[in-house]
């Protein structure tokens, strides 16, 4: 069950790798200094007291900030905010995984979060020459230090094309798959290069969905379960899908809170300061939380009609500004996409439960004794049996 509060803390936006399609480095940028965490703390003592609370360290990378910051920053928050169950996730490229870093993550029981874009050609043609072989070297350390990792698939319009071959990396080699259409940015002077058209990332997730069934015993696909139980619950369940503002703050080196860590560097995003201690109150009074709001009124009258607007809301906000140079006029521009998808796993998901099954068949797909790929429903429920 995710936590109802999630602060995303970006200790720096540098970061050593130079991925192709990557929007959220700045080798300018400062690393957050111990005393601002400590700042954290004392604004979030008061802040919210009756909810659990998951702090993602994100980036940037956010191992630049060292050994010496982890092993401070993580009693800290943890000791200094115990009424709110600190929980700890961080989301690294694993290059500066030492074993001492590893041991530190471990003692908080941190999960880890990685990127990779499939086998070494692909990978390494999008992320850069040597990502593959420096980040498999970074899990290695972490598997044999006590660390869980998992790993983003990112997909641009150049490897869906190879989608077959990135999930056969995934299955073979036992890893879970989370994947990320490359996206447009605010900051990128040709923000269309890399980025997975919509249509393509709707048929991409579709053929993600059969694999995720073909494969219902031994493969998971993060995004398809999200997905599965949003139109099983009536509720988006990832920030994507659901409206974060107010239950998801973004920290940026310095301080300044943010929407989200997308926005993190962007000054004229910024709806406070932590060293201010701001109420809840007047950081709804910014410009940045207006402007979520006005896409959540946007999106209220722009899908009234459509069947998915409980469980998708029109998807993300920061996606649906950039093309906009910043304002609310449109949806998520992978509506389509996620149309698509909403309307492959509803439709399946009604004949199976309305259906009348012939005999043998059960209501949640398959036949009994043979070997036919589940249907949706037995998705769902291996969904409900695992929370």
């Amino acid at each position: 069950m995710k936590n109802p509060f999630h602060v995303m803390l970006i200790p720096t936006l540098g970061c050593p790798a130079n991925c192709e399609y990557c929007w959220s480095s700045d080798t300018n940028s400062p690393v957050m200094p111990i005393e601002t965490v400590k700042e954290i703390v004392e604004w979030l003592k008061d802040f919210r007291k009756d909810d659990r609370v998951t702090f993602t360290f994100h980036g940037g990378e956010p191992l630049l900030a060292g050994e010496e910051f982890y092993r401070k920053a993580l009693p800290l928050l943890s000791e200094g905010l115990n009424h709110l169950n600190p929980e700890f996730a961080i989301q690294t490229n694993l290059w500066l995984m030492t074993p001492e870093m590893a041991k530190i993550l471990a003692e908080y029981r941190v999960p880890v979060g990685s990127s990779i874009d499939g086998p070494e050609e692909i990978n390494d043609l999008q992320r850069g020459k040597g990502y593959y072989r420096k980040t498999l070297e970074g899990y290695k350390t972490a598997i044999e230090n006590g660390l869980s990792v998992r790993f983003i698939c990112t997909f641009t319009n150049q490897s869906a094309k190879r989608k077959e071959d990135i999930f056969e990396f995934f299955y073979e080699n036992g890893l879970v798959m989370k994947l990320h259409p490359a996206l447009p940015s605010l900051r990128g002077s040709d923000p269309d290069k890399w980025a997975l058209p919509p249509e393509e990332y709707g048929e991409l997730l579709v053929y993600l969905l059969d694999m995720s069934l073909e494969h219902l015993d031994d493969m998971e696909i993060m995004n398809i379960s999200d997905l599965c139980r949003s139109v099983f619950t009536r509720r988006g369940n990832v920030c994507t899908f659901a409206d974060c503002m107010g239950t998801t703050f973004a920290i940026g080196p310095d301080g300044a809170v943010y929407p989200c860590y997308r926005f993190v560097g962007m000054p004229e995003y910024a709806m406070g300061n932590v060293h201010d201690r701001p109420t809840m109150k007047e950081l709804s009074e910014s410009a940045a939380w207006k402007l979520m709001h006005d896409f959540k009124d946007y999106v209220d009258s722009a899908c009234s009609e459509c069947r998915h607007i409980r469980y998708c809301r029109g998807g993300c906000p920061y996606n649906a500004i950039v093309p906009c140079g910043g304002k609310v006029a449109g949806v998520d521009p992978h509506c389509p996409a996620y149309k698509r998808i909403y309307d492959e796993i509803t439709d399946r998901m009604d004949n199976e439960m309305f259906s009348s099954p012939p005999p043998g068949m059960s209501h949640f797909g398959g036949m009994n004794g043979d070997k036919e790929i589940p249907g949706v429903m037995s998705l769902i429920r291996k969904i409900v049996m695992n929370q």
